[in-house]
């Protein structure tokens, strides 16, 4: 891919990316030619989308059944005062059309649940996890193992986040529930409601998430798939644990126990 190929708003508006040898004209295409799904519009989601559109990944679809509240201002930058009681994957792609309006936004204003996960996960090539509730992880999780999708996921609590990338559909590689089988029982793991979350660290991980995404896209540097990076944003320490895959998972093991989404669905 040479410059010839882009318009001259793609050149000036992508020149940093292709002045990049790990990127250059053909990556900055496949990028353009990309799809990515977001999966929530908040905390994680919203610096996630903006870089992603800033980037040029050519379709973001965004889910959310929520609206922006007052209190999500604190950390969710994609939404403004102005924004109040938008849904917030509408509000969202407004955010990121403002930076980028070449590229596709698809906003879907609904939840991620049983009955629409393998369809939206069908529809793009990597899919992004910022949700912030166990159940919707979960269900994120085993829908891209199913549809051999990749996964990168994010979570955040007061000042500690958490980042993978996971493809548990690869032998090799482990997948969500290869490190936690199942959600932790109910009220043993506060919301960010209840326990806060440190706002800025909230760009950090959402960014990191970017950056993943774009290196899956493009096929570059070193995968997060098989590792699990832990951000201590008081302590300003970072640290990357492997994850390996466990022959007894539920859904990507030598005998998975789930094997459509049904399960969720039942409960």
């Amino acid at each position: 891919m040479t410059g010839a190929d882009f318009t001259e708003d793609q050149i000036q508006r992508y020149a940093r990316h292709i002045v990049l040898p790990q990127v250059g004209g053909s990556g900055q295409q496949r990028l353009l030619t990309a799809s990515v799904l977001v999966v929530g519009a908040g905390g994680l989601g919203s610096p996630l989308v903006l870089y992603l559109a800033a980037a040029g990944v050519g379709r973001i679809g965004i889910v959310d059944d929520d609206a922006v509240d007052l209190s999500n201002l604190q950390r969710q930058i994609a939404h403004g005062t102005a924004d109040l009681g938008t849904p917030k994957a509408v509000s969202a792609a407004a955010a990121a059309r403002r930076i980028n309006p070449t590229i596709t936004l698809e906003p879907h204003e609904q939840r991620f649940e049983p009955a629409n996960a393998a369809g939206l996960v069908a529809e793009y090539d990597v899919i992004a996890d910022g949700s912030d509730n166990f159940a919707t992880r979960f269900l994120v999780n085993d829908a891209c193992v199913l549809a051999g999708k990749p996964l990168v996921s994010a979570a955040l609590l007061r000042f500690e986040a958490q980042l993978a990338t996971w493809k548990g559909y690869a032998a090799e590689h482990p997948c969500y529930r290869c490190l936690f089988p199942g959600p932790p029982p109910p009220g043993t793991v506060p919301t960010c409601a209840q326990g806060g979350v440190f706002g800025a660290l909230a760009g950090q991980a959402g960014s990191f998430q970017a950056i993943e995404v774009i290196k899956e896209i493009l096929g570059i540097g070193t995968s997060l798939a098989g590792w699990l990076v832990l951000i201590d944003a008081l302590d300003g320490e970072s640290r990357k644990v492997r994850v390996r895959p466990d022959p007894d998972c539920p859904v990507c093991g030598t005998r998975p126990t789930i094997t459509d989404l049904s399960v969720h669905a039942a409960g």
